[in-house]
């Protein structure tokens, strides 16, 4: 009885060579050996590559939709060019010639010996007021730089790179290999050239034939006012130069800002928390506060209550993008004093009794949530 070779790939006998071909690729990589070794899915591989075989021939496949088994003796022979059985390549030589990889596909050529460089990335702690408004450090800065004795070439002085004699200038190498699908070609860089096509037989003794050399130096970097911690200042063409003297890669200058003694920083604005004397809350007083361009005076009004914030406008840090500041927060913290003299108790006593605050009751919370639930319902009652 012929096998049902349409069931063993799980398409219908009407199916397009193409869908043929994506169902053995599914297959072939959950049954393949080197990656499912147990035995049942062996023999199925061994199945589903006969059946792939057969259905992507044209004329084997015409022999089966006719009723018969190319496959079976007396039939199209045994396999046809298949001789070598489905494990005579291992699986990445299968899924490179299946799956594009370095299979049968058209030669890539040598690869160059000058490459782009990579980015790099140094980081740069700045004090509050050199975030505000800009400063221009110098840093030293540790990376690849072409050789000046080789000019990147990675040649000793006089000589050139010669011609690879395995590869003969390809860069890549070329095998067959039999398999259940017959011959197939693979396409390989060569090991001796490393793919560049060409060798140095006497490389330069300063970068051992890279091109590049690492390297120390000295890099001014130009901060803008109002920078923000972790932003990234990207300089071009100042990073990594690249293998055989390639283009350099970019630096980027990540920013990160100190801890403040005294403000802390919101955007473009900063806050601060000042305490000031009771007396000076309940009469009123000037302040002076040294902020970032210097002492700047601060009104208290009169009665200031605790958590009250004084907001000086342009006082903050400048912004980045645009013209203008910023505003200092100034939150008030009112200090009672904890000790007093007898003169000082004296005072203050008079002073509560003036206000008739001699013995306070608590005021209610007129404002409070459940004072307005309540002040809801006695409304409807």
């Amino acid at each position: 009885m012929a096998k049902d070779y349409y069931a063993l790939l799980g398409v219908g006998r009407d199916a397009t060579p193409e869908e043929i071909k994506r169902a053995y690729r599914k297959l072939a990589r959950e049954l393949h050996p080197d990656v499912n070794p147990d035995e049942e899915a062996q023999e199925r591989f061994k199945e589903v590559s006969s059946a792939y075989e057969v259905l992507s021939d044209p004329a084997k496949r015409e022999v089966v939709d006719l009723g018969g088994d190319p496959l079976a003796p007396g039939g199209m022979g045994q396999g046809g060019g298949g001789a070598g059985g489905p494990f005579g390549m291992g699986f990445q030589d299968i899924m490179d010639a299946f799956f594009g990889g370095t299979g049968a596909t058209a030669g890539r050529g040598p690869r160059p010996r000058t490459r782009p460089g990579s980015d790099a990335m140094i980081r740069l702690d700045l004090e509050l007021d050199e975030m505000a408004f800009g400063v221009n450090p110098e840093l030293t800065v540790d990376t690849a730089e072409i050789c000046d004795d080789c000019s990147g070439a990675g040649t000793a002085p006089g000589t050139q790179p010669v011609t690879c004699d395995v590869c003969h200038g390809r860069g890549e190498v070329q095998s067959v290999q039999r398999s259940f699908l017959g011959q197939v070609m693979t396409t390989r860089a060569c090991s001796a050239c490393q793919g560049y096509g060409t060798v140095i037989p006497t490389p330069c003794a300063t970068c051992d034939g890279e091109g590049r050399v690492r390297s120390r130096r000295k890099l001014t970097v130009k901060v803008p006012a109002g920078v923000e911690d972790g932003m990234r200042i990207r300089l071009a063409g100042e990073g990594e130069v690249g293998p055989g003297g390639g283009p350099s890669g970019d630096l980027y200058i990540e920013v990160r800002e100190r801890p403040h003694d005294v403000f802390s920083r919101k955007g473009d604005d900063l806050h601060c928390r000042v305490s000031v004397p009771m007396t000076a809350a309940a009469l009123g007083a000037k302040l002076t506060l040294k902020t970032l361009d210097g002492e700047e005076a601060i009104d208290v009004g009169a009665g200031t209550q605790a958590g009250a914030v004084v907001r000086v406008r342009g006082k903050g840090v400048p912004h980045l993008r645009g013209t203008g500041r910023g505003d200092l927060h100034v939150h008030l913290d009112v200090k009672v004093p904890t000790k007093l003299d007898e003169e000082q108790e004296k005072l203050l006593r008079e002073l509560a009794k003036l206000r008739a605050e001699e013995h306070p009751e608590p005021e209610r919370n007129t404002t409070g949530f459940f004072s307005k639930v309540r002040d809801a319902f006695q409304g409807h009652g």
